[in-house]
């Protein structure tokens, strides 16, 4: 890539200082010859370690100084990003030098500087992070470079054109850290239970005869009769069921938490479910919506299902309207024609919303298995928790308690329909929806 280098002069707070000397000295000459004299040998000592300072820096072939910033193509969503800035000093001389990274809007980051100093021809490479809280396309400006030479009057402006364009997808980094530790067996350490299979889950495969070793809980005794061997049934573990993550992405998914939305921890938490329910050989799928369907994945399990699944989850973004679960229902009905996992993510903040979706909740689980993810008020529960001190923090904690009743009420609620149920902190999400989805799959529900 062709790095276009723009080159500009400053004066350093150095270079007034040592004009304000000159000028003190000349002004002081006024009352005495002596004073004259140390002003104009200071005015020229000034003009001489000026010009050589210029001669230095910018007289000079190109090179003397390369700056690059390196960066990957594509950001994951609220995970730290690494930039790396690299420097290469080729001035005969020590440098020092002051950089200011033009960084994208998003991260409202208007005071990043480093400072740092180069020994003649050292290279040395920086990096720092970076952590966004929305997806999109995010714009690098100018990498700005602030070279001094020993003498430091003055700096050389080196302006790189390193514009570039980098889009910031769904948590990718978080679902490669659960893929690694679900295929090396280590999902324990992220909180992820193991829950012991009961019953077999079985699906019938075929019919082979008896080896030593089979379980006689197998023998086809029907088969073996015509065939006059013992005959076992071949069974194989219960996959390809389908597990739909579904979106909502109404107004109250707009909610923030620890500079993110909910609906950006939604969209996280169905990324590392559709791998993990991948890698155990199930097939994952994607609806979104808000008044209408916005976008239907249909379920698969290959290769290029998961690209697919990132894609649409980068564009996704909520418009402030209230969902539609008839549309949802009538969809789901008409594209689904086997029994799957709907994973609904969205936020209930009072019983009577909950309420008024019921009915088409109570459809979809009659002819699926429905899991309702609904999110804990934080700030309400550091309310609950807090101590009042007069009758106005009496109130606020009576209301805030309400609403966390109100979110139990709608558990017992959903319950009492036999429609599962997770309700989580935003940070506990993908953990807390992982953990459901192996529990219905060891317990044959799935």
């Amino acid at each position: 890539m062709k790095i276009n280098i723009r080159k500009h002069v400053y004066f350093s707070p150095l270079f007034y200082y040592a004009m304000g000397a000159v000028i003190f000295f000349l002004a002081l000459g006024q009352f005495g010859a002596l004073f004259w004299q140390l002003g104009l040998m200071s005015l020229g000592l000034f003009i001489l370690l000026f010009v050589v300072e210029c001669l230095l820096l910018f007289v000079k072939p190109k090179g003397t100084f390369v700056a690059k910033r390196r960066l990957d193509e594509r950001f994951s969503n609220g995970d730290d990003n690494t930039v790396q800035l690299e420097l290469s000093n080729k001035f005969p001389f020590p440098v020092k030098i002051t950089i200011i990274d033009e960084l994208p809007h998003q991260f409202q980051k208007r005071d990043f500087e480093l400072s740092m100093r180069l020994k003649p021809g050292q290279t040395k490479t920086i990096d720092y992070s970076l952590r966004p809280v929305t997806r999109g396309e995010y714009r690098f400006g100018y990498l700005n470079v602030f070279i001094k030479s020993p003498l430091g009057l003055v700096e050389r402006r080196m302006q790189c054109d390193q514009h570039r364009l980098v889009k910031v997808y769904p948590a990718f980094k978080e679902m490669r850290q659960f893929e690694m530790m679900a295929i090396s067996d280590r999902l324990t350490e992220v909180g992820i239970k193991k829950i012991r299979r009961i019953g077999h889950q079985m699906e019938f495969d075929q019919i082979r005869e008896y080896t030593k070793g089979d379980d006689y809980r197998t023998i086809n005794w029907k088969a073996t009769a015509r065939k006059s061997s013992l005959m076992v049934n071949q069974y194989q573990d219960e996959k390809s069921q389908q597990v739909i993550s579904i979106i909502d992405l109404g107004r109250t998914m707009k909610m923030p938490f620890e500079g993110m939305t909910l609906l950006d921890y939604a969209i996280n938490a169905s990324l590392v479910l559709s791998k993990i329910a991948m890698l155990k050989q199930d097939k994952a799928g994607l609806v979104t919506f808000n008044n209408e369907i916005q976008t239907v994945v249909p379920p698969q399990r290959n290769s290029k299902q998961m690209q697919v699944i990132m894609e649409a989850l980068y564009k996704q973004n909520t418009l402030f309207q209230e969902h539609s679960m008839q549309a949802l229902y009538t969809t789901l009905r008409r594209k689904l024609h086997q029994r799957s996992l709907l994973v609904i993510y969205t936020n209930y903040e009072s019983l009577s919303a909950a309420k008024r979706q019921l009915p088409m909740l109570q459809k979809l689980s009659n002819e699926h298995m429905v899991v309702v993810v609904f999110f804990e008020n934080t700030e309400l529960k550091q309310l609950t928790s807090a101590k009042a001190n007069d009758m106005e923090g009496i109130y606020i904690k009576t209301i805030a308690e309400k609403f966390a009743y109100d979110k139990k009420r709608i558990v017992l609620e959903l319950e009492r329909y036999g429609i599962h149920s997770v309700i989580t902190a935003p940070e506990n999400l993908t953990v807390e929806t992982i953990n459901k989805y192996l529990e219905l799959k060891a317990r044959g529900y799935i």
